[in-house]
């Protein structure tokens, strides 16, 4: 890949819980326009990965750029404002605020309150603009999601980080974040995923990296992880 197309780029990192290491000397790029999922067991350092990516957690070496910027170590906040939306397995959001509010904080951090934003947010997700009054802690699991990636959309981010997206939602939310996935690959959104549902990221992952023991293990292109997923998950799951 060429420098100039690289959005992403996560070189040496190492990063330790203590005196465990957590991540050992990861490197990583991901091209603007493209989706890379993050594959691994329980445990590998996706999570974590993405979290330092983020700025949630400083590396002890190694260093992550967007856009040729070098960010290793900025809070969260600052990695925000440089294009970076991440939703969390947890969706970090605000249960006693609307739906609405929620949406509108997405945007608010960047000092943007667009309704265009939010109209295009409500386009993409109906469901979001049926219940734009109601409390977020009434919605279900799989409109809590939609919410999470909703809010993410609603600051215009340069990529987006998933993590997990369809975990613990009922069958037809699963389809459902798929459809969105495939939306947002159609519309050439940068994306990084980290996902267990092995169907859902064969379908719209460009190229792949495996992580195992907080170490890259194996990479590829979507292709290859269609073709060649049960030896890979043979080799690195079991």
């Amino acid at each position: 890949m060429e420098t100039n197309d690289v959005m992403l780029d996560v070189r040496d990192l190492v990063v330790h819980y203590g005196k465990a290491p957590a991540l050992r000397g990861v490197s990583l790029d991901v091209g603007k326009g493209e989706v890379v999922a993050l594959l691994g067991a329980n445990g590998s350092g996706k999570t974590t990965l993405l979290n330092t990516i983020s700025g949630f957690l400083v590396p002890r070496a190694g260093q992550v750029s967007i856009n040729a910027r070098v960010l290793t170590g900025q809070p969260p906040h600052v990695v925000f404002r440089e294009g970076v939306a991440h939703v969390s397995q947890y969706r970090d959001l605000f249960g006693q605020l609307s739906v609405r509010d929620n949406l509108i904080l997405g945007a608010a951090v960047k000092g943007d309150r667009s309704d265009t934003a939010l109209e295009l947010v409500y386009a993409k997700f109906p469901r979001l603009k049926e219940r734009s009054a109601q409390r977020t802690i009434t919605l279900s699991g799989g409109e809590q999601q939609m919410l999470a990636i909703g809010r993410a959309l609603m600051s215009q981010p340069e990529i987006l980080l998933f993590d997990e997206p369809s975990a613990g939602l009922a069958p037809k939310f699963v389809d459902e974040i798929g459809r969105i996935m495939q939306e947002l690959k159609e519309e050439s959104r940068t994306m990084l995923l980290v996902e267990q549902n092995m169907r859902l990221a064969m379908c719209v992952a460009d190229r792949f990296y495996v992580l195992r023991d907080g170490q890259v293990v194996a990479h590829g292109t979507g292709e290859e992880l269609r073709s060649d997923f049960s030896e890979l998950a043979k080799r690195h799951y079991l």
